[in-house]
């Protein structure tokens, strides 16, 4: 702003005052501005300008296309509908446990005689009916039945049980549940406790002894069910499609509205950002009650013709031999499955497989090129997004270690921005104006998005639960009476405007003055100890600022060289960065999509009164791990023992 202020004046004093002829004008502030620093913006705009223009493009493209289905109120059956037309015959859905292969026509029936049936059976549009299930074919064909109806699918992770999963269900407030039969288990801990009018069905083999006796078996019903396609409910493109509900590492899962722009908008944006073909497939082994596996995987089937190829769960050891076996061009990948790839012994698949592009988020940087190098993939295809954010990222260049970028050049194109924030307690950091302070290069902060309601690609849809809505939603962000939405999550910019992933929400802590990142000593630990599962976390420790660092190690044997460990941290990690404390665990427990639970592990702490695991704690003097009874406590509680 300053230099722009002091450029203008100078064309003014050199033209109006002075009367210089335009070439020395033009000369002296050629001048002024590489003085001033701004031979960086010459850097920076060529070195950016052709990703810049093309994510540019891509942004107008979908825009164009999210305006044109806006107006005509489109939605996700009738979009997917145009795709059946252009290829009915064409596979559409592999589900890798059984070998089933349905045709985009096969798909397309299915999914009215699911709608059909519901009709019948008292559901209208606006309805709810919620689904448990694990992945199969069968899946997709529901939520998409469900849709053409106008009946929100509530998308139930498979992990819940009791207390969670009758909160889903209940604040879901389903009038339908349809579950598989590998979860009749589950419902029946909470059939009990559930609304004696809500409707359940069981879809997969029938035994009517393992299932509350209300239930029928859902499918011989939809065998008879008609497959023509049912009356278009009356739906746009920014009404509801389905409910995905958060991990629940916090407290209780909430559910998250996703509305048909918004799936129509995260699929777009992934298939023509990250040049996808037609033709392409792909291999989803992630859970389809997620919007990785549902909305950036199974998306590209439902609105731009690929194949996709379904896996019940994904498994470390089968993965480059289905690829191999299904012809696979695009893997899908999230959380730590890279690195359980990386650990796995080579195998001949690797070098068999045709896979271009690994698609997803969360390749830890320290990983990447290995990973990249070793499966020979071509492209890394990493982006940044939740179910419910305004501010998608993607790494349309593959950057190594960038989950994407926001132009330097052109920031007014995406109104994203990072923010500074306390850290400690990721409040907004703001000036003197009221308005929150963005980041330079460099500087940590928290990712926010502007919200426009009016704009499909800037709304915020939010939760079922209003109240859940308040918390992620700030005022008085990017300007004056304006409102955004806080991601939560701290991101690094750099000076080209690649972004990088630090620290999700209340990860960060404070050790000697200092900021830890917890997601770069995970990368760390984790590949020092043989790719080995790791949580990092801060605890309290009395009499000291801040908070120690702690590490949860899965180690099944509970057997490490502790000394060996303590002297390659020294060369790899500052040492306000070291993890004070460890603990040794048979294995640590992970979300349905392979974040790391830490609540718990927070609340435990070091007491070895509570945790029964092994624990350590790095003692100063000797400068190795020791182990940490009663007695060591004791004396760290007393400030008697120097961390």
């Amino acid at each position: 702003m300053l230099r722009g202020a002091s450029l203008v004046g100078v064309l003014l004093f050199s033209k109006l005052v002075l009367k210089l002829p335009w070439t020395q004008v033009g000369f002296s502030l050629l001048l002024l501005y590489l003085g001033s620093g701004g031979w960086r913006f010459i850097r920076v705009f060529f070195k950016t300008i052709r990703r810049d223009v093309f994510g540019g493009l891509v942004l107008l493209k979908v825009k164009i296309k999210v305006r044109r289905y806006l107006r005509e109120r489109q939605t996700v059956p009738v979009l997917f509908a145009s795709t059946v037309q252009r290829h009915p015959d064409k596979t559409a859905l592999i589900f890798e446990g059984t070998d089933t292969h349905w045709t985009f026509r096969q798909l397309d029936d299915y999914s009215s005689r699911v709608a059909n049936f519901l009709q019948a059976r008292g559901l209208t549009s606006g309805d709810v009916a919620a689904l448990f299930m694990e992945n199969r074919n069968e899946f997709v064909g529901l939520w998409l039945g469900m849709a053409k109806l106008g009946v929100e699918a509530a998308l139930i992770n498979t992990n819940l049980r009791r207390d969670a999963l009758l909160h889903c269900l209940t604040t879901s407030q389903a009038r339908a549940l349809i579950f598989g039969n590998e979860m009749a288990p589950a419902i029946c801990e909470i059939c009990g406790s559930l609304d004696p009018l809500l409707s359940l069905f069981c879809s997969g083999s029938w035994e009517p002894s393992t299932v509350p006796t209300s239930t029928e078996h859902l499918d011989p019903l939809l065998e008879d069910a008609p497959k023509h396609l049912p009356s278009r409910p009356d739906k746009g493109f920014t009404d509801k499609l389905f409910y995905i509900y958060t991990s629940g590492t916090t407290g209780l899962p909430k559910a998250a509205i996703v509305v048909h722009s918004r799936y129509y908008r995260m699929a777009a944006l992934v298939y023509y950002g990250f040049r996808m073909r037609p033709d392409d497939i792909v291999y989803d082994c992630l859970p389809l009650y997620h919007s990785a596996g549902n909305i950036v995987g199974i998306g590209q089937c439902v609105l731009h013709g690929m194949t996709v190829v379904i896996r019940k769960k994904f498994s470390a050891s089968r993965f480059w031999d289905d690829c191999v076996k299904y012809n696979c061009t695009i893997v899908q990948y999230i959380g730590e499955l890279c690195r359980y790839l990386l650990n796995q012994p080579p195998r001949e698949a690797e070098n068999q497989h045709r896979v271009r592009m690994a698609l997803g988020n969360g390749l830890r940087q320290s990983i990447w090129t290995s990973f990249s190098s070793r499966f020979h993939i071509s492209q890394v295809a990493e982006f940044y997004g939740a179910t419910e954010c305004n501010c998608s990222l993607g790494n349309f260049d593959s950057q190594v270690g960038a989950c994407g970028f926001n132009s330097r050049i052109l920031s007014f194109v995406y109104p994203i921005r990072l923010v500074r924030v306390n850290e400690d307690t990721m409040e907004l950091i703001r000036g003197p104006d009221g308005i929150c302070i963005p980041c330079q290069p460099g500087e940590p902060g928290q990712l926010v998005g502007r919200i426009i309601q009016q704009d499909p690609l800037r709304r915020f849809d939010g939760y079922l639960n209003q109240g859940a809505n308040n918390k992620k939603i700030a005022k008085d962000v990017f300007k004056k009476g304006d409102q955004a939405y806080l991601t939560g999550d701290v991101l690094v910019m750099d000076e080209l405007g690649y972004l990088y992933f630090r620290d999700r929400t209340g990860d960060t802590f404070r050790w000697k003055g200092e900021n830890v990142s917890t997601t770069e000593v995970e990368g760390t630990l984790s590949r020092l100890l043989d790719m080995a599962d790791v949580a990092v976390y801060g605890v309290e420790v009395p009499g000291t600022e801040g908070r120690a660092g702690m590490a949860a190690v899965a180690s099944p044997t509970g057997n490490c060289d502790l000394e060996c460990f303590a002297q390659a941290l020294e060369k790899e990690l500052p040492l306000y960065a070291r993890p004070i404390f460890l603990r040794l665990l048979p294995e640590l427990h992970k979300t349905g999509t392979y974040k790391f639970q830490k609540t718990e592990l927070r609340k435990e702490g070091f007491d070895p009164a509570v945790v029964k695991d092994p624990l350590f704690y790095l003692d100063a003097r000797k400068g190795r791990y020791v182990s940490l009874d009663y007695e060591a406590y004791t004396r760290i509680q007393a400030g008697e023992e120097k961390l």
